[in-house]
């Protein structure tokens, strides 16, 4: 770790700046009614939770988990797709924690493997592209799932040329359209939004900005460290307070109102953006990502006949898609560190590393001061207690 590295580390980890920001954060929300903000971004969830950020807000100052776990969202029969063939003798490459997510009859690729089926882990797609160029007289088929900051890397590969024996399931999702349906929901009934970081250095913060001006909610990029997550609420509490919502760039270190336009040229260029399955959520509009017509000689969906994803299959008793939609904490899952747990995990919010469950259970999550009373606090980390303790 470089010397800049740590000193911004320090920066954004501040404990006097964190004390500061906590304390105009209690003091604007003794004006407030409840306030429920949602994210939708595993990395936010990850710093909240290792952060004990929410055991820290007033009571009236909810912040919920949404779906950005990739893993999570990705339909089943996507990965039942993936199994049929593997089984079939057709190499299937995918990401690990996207090996483990299980499909309708509650298999996944891992368990596809230990069955003889053809399965292979890689850490990246040029991985994939490497593997397969080394072995032309073998089929593999490569399961991409992941938001737009994985989808630019197989857009441009594909752009380049792939090798004739490498196809790809796309599950790519893009995250814009499922924020603005997230916030017209009625059920759900958020009042304001901590955006993507990661995702919206691709998409830049101008691909919300439909759906900021349908549904007027306050929505705020933020980045990743705990001052970004604390100066995020804040924002978004002065903008209720104030009655002035609006899009508001905390993360100006790295995300930008355009965006990445090189890589949204690539994207548009590959693939389709049509209605798409969420796992767990809903069909959303204009947010899954199918190769273009042009672009059929890698589309696994057609050379193999697979079927397009849909469906959600989830364990029997698990209440997955209630966490995947933020209407529940996993300890209110019967099944959350009973026979789901990190080491056994069964729901794909148990299974990916940007799931809730997953997050919650390696920080040894138990409840929170929640919503409806105060629930039990499982172990904060140490480091967590020095920097907003003092």
């Amino acid at each position: 770790m470089g010397w800049d590295l740590r000193q911004a580390l320090r920066h954004y980890r501040n404990p006097r700046l964190a004390r500061k920001i906590l304390e105009k954060i209690r003091e604007i929300a003794k004006d407030l009614e409840v306030v429920k903000i949602m994210h939708v971004c595993g990395t936010h969830e990850w710093t909240i939770t290792h952060w004990g950020i929410r055991a820290l807000l007033p009571e009236n100052v909810v912040v919920r988990a949404g779906p950005g776990c990739p893993v999570c969202i990705t339909p089943a029969s996507d990965i039942d797709s993936a199994i049929k063939l593997a089984l079939d003798g057709v190499n299937v490459l995918t990401y690990g924690d996207m090996s483990r997510a299980k499909g309708s009859r509650m298999v996944s690729l891992e368990d596809c493997r230990a069955q003889g089926g053809r399965v292979g882990v890689v850490y990246s797609f040029m991985d994939a592209v490497k593997l397969a160029r080394s072995n032309p007289s073998q089929e593999y088929v490569f399961l991409g799932a992941g938001f737009e900051t994985t989808a630019p890397i197989v857009a441009y590969a594909v752009l380049k040329g792939l090798p004739e024996n490498l196809k790809i399931i796309s599950s790519h999702r893009y995250v814009p359209p499922a924020v603005g349906l997230l916030a017209e929901s009625e059920d759900l009934a958020i009042d304001a939004f901590i955006n993507p970081g990661h995702a919206s250095t691709i998409s830049g913060m101008k691909a919300y900005k439909p759906y900021f001006d349908r549904v007027r909610k306050p929505m705020v990029f933020a980045g990743f460290e705990p001052l970004d997550i604390l100066l995020a609420i804040y924002m978004i509490l002065k903008q209720i307070k104030d009655r002035n919502p609006k899009m508001e760039n905390e993360y100006r270190r790295a995300v930008t109102w355009d965006g990445n336009l090189d890589a949204q040229k690539n994207l548009r260029e590959v693939f389709d953006f049509d209605d798409g399955y969420w796992r767990g959520v809903a069909i959303v509009p204009d947010s899954a990502m199918n190769f273009k017509e042009k672009f059929s000689k890698v589309d696994a969906r057609k050379i193999y006949g697979l079927a397009s994803g849909k469906g959600d299959h989830f364990p029997s008793n698990a209440r997955c898609a209630e966490v995947i939609k933020g209407l529940i904490d996993p300890p209110e899952c019967p099944l959350y560190m009973k026979s789901c747990t990190p080491a056994t995990p069964i729901g794909p919010t148990m299974v990916g590393v940007e799931g809730t469950c997953r997050i919650w259970a390696q920080h040894k999550v138990v409840g929170i001061k929640c919503r409806s009373g105060v629930c039990e606090i499982g172990s904060q980390p140490p480091r967590a207690k020095r920097m907003f303790e003092g």
